[in-house]
């Protein structure tokens, strides 16, 4: 299991280590092909800040390679915002009073048909808060049984399952899960997340373990930038994906790492903030770091940003996105869970893509049974 692995690596050395970097060592790493950890480290560092046309050029050249002038759109479904959980940032945590809402089936299906009526989607996320009771295992096969008439490639973001709850959802027709560690900062990590299933880290880290078990066709990992100091949680992760794909080699892999924006739950500050050359570097470093991996921005960034990194690195990005539960149709006034940043309709951002010569995908090909 990861967490295993996770006590070997010091989180205060990872980040002397990344700070310590020089332009010598940044230069060592734009010269390979295949990059370690430490290579990634360089990129990342602020000695690399000097260095970001060189890296821009050759993430798109790595991503033109691999991905072509492709852009996988997907959108979001929050099917509950009723939550265990205390995240100090999230405007759904449990101690917020707020209305809570499950949808019905009735509803799941009205919000299912007003999406395809946007642009024609075929890339589903679903999300759910963190309350077994509410919208559990069960709840979820179903919504993906409900899905499958409509959209050809379904993944989750929901709370950590079993191995064995993963591979039961996989006959349901999930692809893909998506799970956000927030940060890799064990020392901290309770400080953000003081109580109900997500203040357990061992058992989130090592859900991906349990993803990969179960055999789930594509994985995604995500930091949330804001809590720890980026640059070590983004080592950390580079860890963690490394791990992962020595581990389960079939799977396929993406990273997400957006920035955080003030909650509705009183206005959470972000502790860290990142500028866009910084998020744009960091973009750059992991394309050149890995060839392959997807790397998916959300709409917590805005138009002009998304736009920019859209030639240069990005693969997957999200579209139209309402983060309240059933905000396409049934409960469009609910609170969201974060503030959407770029408010673009998905045809919109169609039509922005084309004129960046890039081509908008509504389906993922790579889907296998």
């Amino acid at each position: 299991m990861f967490s295993q692995e996770l006590e070997k690596i010091s989180w205060e050395e990872t980040g002397e280590s990344i700070y310590a970097k020089t332009e010598a060592d940044v230069r060592r790493a734009l010269v390979k092909e295949q990059l370690s950890i430490d290579d990634f480290m360089a990129l990342i560092s602020p000695a690399a800040e000097p260095y970001l046309e060189t890296m821009a050029q050759l993430s798109q050249k790595y991503t033109l390679k691999r991905f072509g002038k492709t852009i996988s759109l997907f959108v979001p479904l929050y099917l509950s915002n009723s939550c265990r959980n205390h995240c100090v940032y999230c405007g759904f945590h449990a101690s917020n009073p707020m209305k809570r809402i499950v949808l019905t089936e009735e509803e799941i299906i009205n919000e299912y048909k007003a999406i395809k009526k946007l642009a024609p989607f075929e890339n589903l996320l679903l999300v759910t808060g963190e309350n077994p009771s509410a919208a559990g295992v069960s709840y979820i096969a179903k919504a993906l049984d409900l899905a499958k008439p409509y959209f050809s490639n379904l993944k989750i973001e929901v709370m950590p399952l079993k191995s064995e709850e993963y591979a039961e959802l996989t006959q349901h027709g999930l692809n893909g899960v998506i799970c956000f560690q927030e940060t890799y900062n064990k020392t901290r990590y309770n400080v953000y997340h003081p109580g109900g299933m997500k203040s357990d880290f061992e058992w989130r880290v090592n859900g991906f373990d349990r993803m990969g078990q179960a055999e789930v066709h594509s994985i995604g990992l995500g930091v949330l930038v804001g809590l720890e100091d980026w640059r070590t949680d983004m080592a950390m992760m580079a860890h963690h994906l490394r791990y992962l794909q020595k581990q389960y080699w079939k799977t396929k892999y993406s990273v997400n790492f957006p920035r955080m924006r003030a909650a509705e739950n009183g206005g959470f500050q972000p502790n860290i903030l990142a500028s866009d050359r910084e998020m744009a570097q960091l973009t750059f470093a992991f394309r050149i770091f890995d060839h392959d991996v997807d790397i998916s921005y959300s709409t917590r960034e805005n138009a002009t940003f998304r736009n920019n990194m859209a030639t240069l690195g990005v693969t997957t990005m999200s579209a139209e996105s309402k983060t309240e539960p059933g905000g396409y149709f049934s409960y469009p006034k609910t609170l969201e869970q974060f503030h959407v940043c770029d408010e673009r309709t998905a045809k919109e951002m169609e039509r922005d893509l084309k004129r960046l010569g890039r081509e908008a995908v509504w389906k993922d090909w790579d889907y296998f049974n």
